[in-house]
């Protein structure tokens, strides 16, 4: 059986960019004006896109208010956001088993352990490695090499869980295995480095891990 698992946070295990999408919606409809779903499907949780949220409000809209609401209204349903089907189920096989946990995120510790505490999932994991502990963010292969390094456990040994492509590309450059659970944002992205791919982790098992990986 693998020695160790390491997990992605938004996305993967609990879906906290979604929200951001229903929230610019929520705002749009409140104020009677069209949007756009799939054009945020394309945008949020990918990197080095720039885009103007609010372009069918007015220009003299107070960009500063709206991006204040949104916060707020993002904020409101980020937190309410379960963990996502299996996550926990695994997590805690994983636990029972007395393999290594780690988690792998581009986010900030802040976002990433307040999200955790505030679901009761901290304690599933021994090793945390967030974008301000390395120089460089997914797709390099640095928040999982430190990840590895914290776990005190080798890559041949490890499974990574990822929901984007930079994700898997990091965890596949770092020597992982890679699975990979898309989320809504990115379903219809290609993933030429997933050893296994699967809608949710509804049902996964560490037997079925051992199985496909052991």
């Amino acid at each position: 059986m693998p020695h160790a698992l390491i997990f992605d946070f938004d996305g993967l295990l609990v879906d906290t960019e979604t929200v951001l999408i229903d929230a610019w919606v929520r705002m749009h409809a409140e104020d009677g004006l069209p949007c756009d779903r799939e054009t945020l499907h394309y945008i949020v949780g990918h990197t080095g896109i720039t885009h103007d949220y609010w372009t069918a409000y007015a220009p003299e809209i107070d960009r500063e208010s709206l991006d204040a609401r949104y916060r707020e209204t993002a904020g409101t349903l980020t937190l309410a956001a379960p963990p996502l089907p299996g996550t926990l189920d695994l997590l805690a096989a994983a636990r029972a088993a007395g393999l290594k946990i780690g988690l792998a995120s581009n986010s900030s510790h802040h976002h990433v352990e307040g999200h955790l505490y505030h679901r009761d999932m901290r304690g599933y994991f021994d090793c945390i490695v967030c974008r301000e502990d390395v120089p460089a963010g997914k797709p390099e292969p640095d928040v999982y090499l430190a990840a590895l390094r914290g776990l005190g456990a080798g890559a041949d040994e490890t499974i990574a869980f990822e929901d984007s492509v930079p994700g898997h590309v990091a965890a596949h450059r770092a020597g992982l295995r890679v699975v990979v659970v898309p989320n809504p944002s990115t379903a219809r992205c290609q993933f030429p480095h997933a050893h296994w791919q699967l809608p949710s982790l509804a049902g996964v098992t560490l037997a079925e891990l051992n199985r496909r990986f052991g």
